[in-house]
């Protein structure tokens, strides 16, 4: 809000979503909903998807990433979501969760995790499947999108998910050629499948094709900055833009939105015009060859020192502020816990 009161802006409406993973879409939902409804003025909304999820030390440390995005959201659009095709999964598990309130790290169920995203996936890509066939009056398989983009904790389960996303596809049709192969798991069931190797390595072998043709494209940007969170799915329909752009009009793009806990979806977005400027906005190629690259140990340090100081008051961050110019930073905690922040100036040598 000091953004907009900067600029006499107090006429703003709008909502934090706390959601894990799934935060950034739930936003994205609420600010469609809104531009739908009879409450709607002619304003644009505005997503940011971010977070501030870390891992304590261990194996799951070195997946973890970071980056923020931001979304406007407003009529004429060059993406569009596909209205009324949606599929949403939720129930209650810990796979992932923060119990304790002193610490920014979770407690993480690594083998439920892999299985809950598995099985939200099973059921969104159902889900989205009858009401695909509902809406637009045909039957529904990967040969209906030109793109996918997924979570992406870590690539090796994007990798996965395809696959499953094919194994669900020759479950509905195992008559097809294509599964000629694979027709030894024609009666497999989903709810005991999620770690039969073989079936995975199988499905695996069959989905190269739809991984890089489908899939690689948006798997870029999440490769080279690690599990992002709430904004993971959007760096990847970000990466999409970046690496085929000049491709996409007319193109149908499927999302799969996953968050522990656990909340999902999976909905669809059509390409109505050219997204090349927001290819020339960005400048991945060039915001990632700029990077500062730190030594694990160093990294392990910083982290240390901001779990030391996770509920202070009157404090000054410490360590290194290596920024790109125009970036947001907390500059201290007064006493009472007020955070104030500043921005990094075009020629600041912090």
């Amino acid at each position: 809000m000091e953004l907009f009161g900067s600029h006499g802006n107090y006429n703003v409406e709008g909502v934090d979503t706390l959601n894990a993973c799934y935060g950034g879409t739930n936003a994205l939902f609420n600010a469609v909903n809104w531009i739908e409804s009879s409450a709607w003025d002619g304003r644009f909304a505005l997503v940011v998807a971010s977070d501030i999820a870390v891992y304590g030390p261990g194996n799951a440390r070195p997946t973890g990433g970071c980056a923020a995005i931001a979304m406007l959201v407003g009529p004429n659009a060059p993406l569009v979501i596909e209205p009324g095709i949606r599929g949403t999964h939720m129930e209650h598990v810990y796979d992932f969760y923060k119990p304790i309130l002193n610490s920014e790290y979770p407690v993480v169920d690594g083998q439920l995790s892999i299985q809950s995203y598995l099985k939200a996936l099973d059921m969104c890509y159902s889900a989205y499947s009858k009401r695909f066939q509902e809406k637009i009056g045909k039957s529904f398989s990967l040969k209906e999108a030109e793109y996918i983009v997924f979570h992406s904790p870590y690539n090796k389960l994007v990798r996965r998910a395809i696959a499953r996303l094919q194994f669900n596809d020759f479950l509905v049709n195992p008559d097809d050629p294509a599964f000629k192969e694979v027709q030894r798991y024609r009666h497999q069931q989903r709810e005991e499948s999620y770690f039969n190797r073989g079936l995975a390595t199988a499905f695996e072998k069959t989905s190269n094709d739809l991984y890089a043709t489908k899939v690689l494209p948006s798997t870029h940007l999440s490769v080279e900055l690690g599990n992002c969170y709430s904004a993971s799915l959007y760096v990847g329909l970000l990466s999409l833009i970046d690496q085929v752009s000049d491709e996409l009009s007319g193109k149908r793009v499927i999302l799969f939105s996953y968050g522990s806990g656990l909340s999902s979806s999976m909905f669809s977005i059509l390409v109505r015009g050219s997204v090349e400027f927001m290819k020339q906005k960005q400048k991945i190629s060039k915001r990632l060859s700029q990077r500062q690259f730190v030594d694990p140990a160093e990294f392990t340090k910083l982290l240390g020192l901001r779990e030391s100081h996770l509920l202070a008051s009157a404090y000054i961050p410490e360590g290194p502020l290596n920024l790109f110019p125009g970036t947001f930073y907390l500059d201290k905690v007064d006493d009472k816990y007020r955070r104030y922040y500043k921005r990094k100036l075009k020629d600041s040598k912090l």
